[in-house]
C-alpha cells in the first residue's frame, strides 16, 4: 500500500485501493465461506492442506512479478526514523485523525459474531460449517457489488451517508438475526459499503500524507486497523461471556458506526479535507 501512491495518480489510486479492498475483503470473507463448505465436505485436515497449497501457489506467482521502483538505501538509524514518524503524526493532526477514521472500519470484524450466531440460532437448521460458509459468502457478495454501485459516485460529503448506511445495515442485521434466510440477506447489505469505506478512507489518508512518510504511515495505519479489528472481536467475546444477547451486541456495533459518522462530520468541520480528484 505504500508503493501505490508512488506509481499512481490520485484518481487511479482510489480505484486501485477499491480493487485491493475488493480482492482482500472478498478473498478473506469468501475464503472463510469456501473453508466452511470444504470442512463440511472433506473434513478439517484436507481443508488445511488445500489452504497451505494456496500459499505455495501465491509464492510462485509473486516470484514472477517485476515492478521497477527506485529504492533509496536507508542512511538513518531505525529508532531515529521511528521517532521522526511519530513526531510527524503528532504534529500533523489531520493525518492522525484520518488514521483513526480508517481504523473504525475495523469494527466490521464480524468473524466471532458469525460463529456465535450460527451456534446460537442455526445449528438446528443446517450444519455449522455450512451455515458459516453461507453467511460469509453472502457478505462477500456485498463486498463485491458495493464498489461497483457506489465507488464512482463517492465524494467527501457522500462518505458521511455511507457511514450512516453501514450503521443502518448492521442494526437491521441485529433485528433479523434469529431468522437464517433474512440474516443471509442482511449480510449482503452489511458488506455493501464496507469495501468503499475501507478504500475511500485509505485514499484520503494517502492523499493527505507527506510522500516522504508514505511507507511508515501506512505501516502504523495498518497496525491501528488490525488493533481495532482485534478489539472488536474481543468486545464481542467479552459481551457474549457476560450474557449479552447477540442481537444486542450487533446493535452496539451499529451504534458505534453512528458515532463514527459523527466523528467524520466533526473531522470535516475541523479540517479542510481535499477532495479526491
Amino acid at each position: 500500500m505504500a508503493l501505490l501512491p508512488k506509481i499512481l495518480h490520485v484518481k487511479k489510486l482510489q480505484l486501485a485501493n477499491e480493487i485491493h479492498s475488493i480482492i482482500w475483503s472478498v478473498l478473506y470473507t469468501f475464503g472463510m465461506a469456501v473453508s466452511g463448505f470444504l470442512v463440511y465436505k472433506v473434513g478439517v485436515s484436507a481443508a488445511f492442506i488445500l489452504d497451505g497449497l494456496l500459499f505455495v501457489l501465491c509464492f510462485v506467482m509473486l516470484m514472477n512479478v517485476r515492478i521497477e521502483v527506485r529504492v533509496n538505501p536507508a542512511t538513518r538509524n531505525i529508532v531515529a526514523m521511528f521517532k521522526e514518524t511519530l513526531s510527524y503524526i503528532r504534529h500533523d493532526r489531520k493525518v492522525f485523525y484520518l488514521m483513526l477514521l480508517h481504523a473504525l472500519v475495523g469494527l466490521t470484524a464480524f468473524d466471532a459474531l458469525v460463529a456465535l450466531m450460527v451456534h446460537e440460532y442455526y445449528t438446528h437448521l443446517i450444519a455449522t460449517s455450512l451455515a458459516i460458509g453461507l453467511l460469509h459468502a453472502s457478505r462477500a457478495l456485498g463486498l463485491v457489488v458495493g464498489p461497483l454501485l457506489i465507488g464512482r459516485h463517492m465524494t467527501n460529503t457522500r462518505l458521511r451517508y455511507v457511514w450512516m448506511f453501514q450503521a443502518f445495515a448492521i442494526m437491521l442485521w441485529a433485528a433479523v438475526m434469529p431468522h437464517f434466510y433474512l440474516s443471509l440477506m442482511a449480510s449482503v447489505l452489511v458488506g455493501l459499503c464496507t469495501t468503499t469505506l475501507w478504500s475511500y478512507t485509505y485514499t484520503l489518508l494517502q492523499h493527505h500524507t507527506d510522500p516522504a512518510y508514505y511507507g511508515r504511515v501506512v505501516a502504523y495505519n495498518d497496525m491501528l486497523f488490525l488493533l481495532m479489528a482485534a478489539a472488536t472481536s474481543m468486545l464481542i467475546g467479552f459481551c457474549a461471556d457476560a450474557g449479552v444477547s447477540l442481537p444486542m451486541i450487533t446493535l452496539m456495533l451499529g451504534v458505534l458506526f453512528v458515532v463514527a459518522t459523527w466523528y467524520y462530520y466533526w473531522l470535516q468541520q475541523r479540517f479542510e479535507l481535499k477532495e479526491i480528484p
